[in-house]
């Protein structure tokens, strides 16, 4: 062999040598920080990285708030309890199917997170009726038929009428009424609450550190602003939907 061959592999060595000693660790950092794109595969939908969130749990006298115990009937004519949600994200709104005001415009936006999250197994919804008079299984199942609600882990649920508004307002603190008054005849909250898979409520924070606790569900991503300056809450829900569902 020649000497000039001879020093062609040497500068290869060296230059490979040189290139493993600066750049691999560099590679290999980034892939462990999740900065590069391994492949399409590790991109699709329901992939789980099992990364704890930065989402708040809601605290009560220094006890993390967690959902209580419920047993209900959905649209199926199906006892669902709180224990048919536990390995499950989920939305929970109350509700009436008569509702003229704010109900169509909450369950089309659920609607929407339904259908962005669709490939996700362990995604539903609970949706609790303040009026179970009227609020049958058959009447919630032609609901679910109008609004276009396929998600098999989105529950409408109806049944003992205080045993929902004990839900409503020792569970979640929000507001539940019969008013001969307002339209509609009932008074409620049009705000979501967020559950993790442990049946934690959870949140984001807000610009002061202070838990969210819940999400407007009112203002669609559409209309972006209501006529009062408050800013939809339905883009944010479903970035920390996402965020428990890869946890």
């Amino acid at each position: 062999m020649s000497k000039k061959v001879s020093y062609s592999y040497v500068s290869v060595a060296f230059i490979i040598l040189v290139f493993g000693i600066i750049f691999v660790p560099r590679i290999v950092d980034r892939v462990n920080n999740e900065d590069i794109t391994r492949n399409d595969e590790s991109r699709s939908v329901g992939v789980k990285k099992n990364i704890k969130s930065d989402l708040s749990y809601i605290q009560v006298n220094q006890e993390k708030r967690k959902v209580p115990s419920f047993s209900f009937t959905n649209q199926n004519g199906e006892i669902i309890t709180d224990k048919d949600y536990l390995g499950k994200v989920y939305v929970v709104e109350f509700f009436f199917t008569t509702c003229p005001t704010i109900c169509p415009r909450m369950n089309r936006n659920l609607v929407e997170i339904q259908n962005e999250f669709e490939n996700y197994k362990d995604f539903g919804v609970a949706s609790f009726t303040i009026n179970p008079q009227t609020d049958t299984p058959q009447v919630l199942k032609a609901y679910a038929d109008t609004y276009g609600i396929l998600n098999p882990n989105w529950h409408l649920m109806t049944g003992d009428r205080d045993a929902i508004y004990n839900l409503a307002r020792t569970g979640f603190y929000l507001v539940v009424e019969e008013n001969a008054e307002v339209e509609g005849g009932f008074e409620h909250s049009g705000n979501f609450a967020l559950i993790d898979k442990e049946g934690y409520i959870r949140s984001r924070k807000d610009k002061d550190g202070n838990p969210l606790i819940y999400y407007n569900g009112i203002i669609s991503e559409k209309e972006g602003i209501d006529d009062d300056g408050t800013k939809q809450q339905i883009s944010i829900l479903k970035q920390d939907i996402e965020k428990l569902l890869n946890e």
